[in-house]
């Protein structure tokens, strides 16, 4: 459940794997774990096909019913959310160890973001292994899309959520398999508002904003824009036929984020693609420092 909309009561959360055509749901997943008529929380390990152990935690009493007070209803989004958080804390540890670069890309809907992936495919795939988690509520199109651009995807259909969670992008990880030194992209559910809450996991939040969509939006939204820490402005082959304010959206982007990072590209043309690939470069070559001052207990 989203502690914003409440959006997932009736969610039919489904996996597919796009090179193999297998399904998973996920809510099928859970009840397997869960134990009828109980009310005690649960920590069941989990064994990755590399031999990674870790645990998941169920409790079976994670449902709202119609009587509940208000009291019980944010009980229940706290317990949600610490799970999540769990996960996610998992998800990023398993990430960091074998030197992943997770990027959870978001934006509104239709504002580039799977058109940015396959043109980032087609510039990287030669150089570096891409995997993509691909987020929406129904359909497999986009999956597709990034099947046929070269990596392999897999498309999580969230149905009645906005968001993508921490577990989805575990289940998606089990399937990918990346490798060590490999570059996993979650282009997360067109949202503003609820991907911003969620942590998946991941090394870093990225927010793309279209040109059409206008200059102000990083003030209209600012939670998103406050948790990037890198704003793609897409479509700027568009900008002088909008009237879009190139100084103000910084501005606005500056005000909300004083130390947000910026690169402008158009996904369609190709323009300023190489910036946008400099910069996943330079973020992977981290990585490996990441994992050294872990190695040495050094830093948060």
């Amino acid at each position: 459940m989203c502690k914003t909309c409440g959006c997932g009561d009736e969610a039919q959360a489904k996996i597919t794997n796009m090179q193999t055509g297998k399904q998973v749901d996920i809510e099928e997943e859970i009840q397997k774990h869960a134990h009828a008529g109980e009310h005690a929380y649960h920590n069941h390990p989990h064994t990755h096909a590399d031999g990674t152990t870790h645990g998941h935690s169920h409790e079976a009493d994670d449902h709202y019913h119609g009587g509940a007070v208000q009291g019980q209803i944010l009980s229940l989004q706290q317990r949600l959310l610490a799970k999540n958080d769990a996960i996610a804390a998992q998800n990023r540890a398993w990430l960091q160890g074998r030197e992943i670069l997770a990027l959870n890309i978001m934006s509104s809907p239709g504002a580039g973001k799977t058109t940015l992936l396959e043109r980032t495919i087609a510039k990287l795939k030669d150089d570096v292994p891409l995997f993509v988690i691909e987020g929406d509520q129904a359909t497999s199109v986009d999956g597709e899309r990034i099947r046929a651009a070269g990596a392999s995807t897999i498309q999580v259909n969230t149905g009645a959520g906005c968001h993508l969670e921490a577990d989805m992008i575990a289940r998606g990880l089990m399937e990918l398999r990346p490798p060590t030194g490999s570059i996993v992209m979650i282009e997360n559910v067109g949202n503003l508002v609820c991907p911003a809450l969620f942590d998946l996991g991941e090394s870093c939040k990225i927010v793309m904003l279209s040109v059409t969509e206008g200059e102000d939006k990083p003030l209209k939204y600012p939670h998103m824009f406050q948790a990037a820490r890198l704003m793609i402005i897409n479509k700027i082959d568009l900008a002088p036929y909008v009237e879009f304010d190139r100084g103000r959206c910084l501005a606005n982007a500056h005000r909300v984020n004083p130390h947000i990072e910026v690169v402008e590209l158009s996904s369609k043309t190709g323009e300023g693609i190489l910036a946008w690939r400099a910069w996943l470069l330079q973020e992977l070559a981290r990585m490996s420092d990441v994992k050294w001052c872990l190695d040495k207990g050094i830093g948060p």
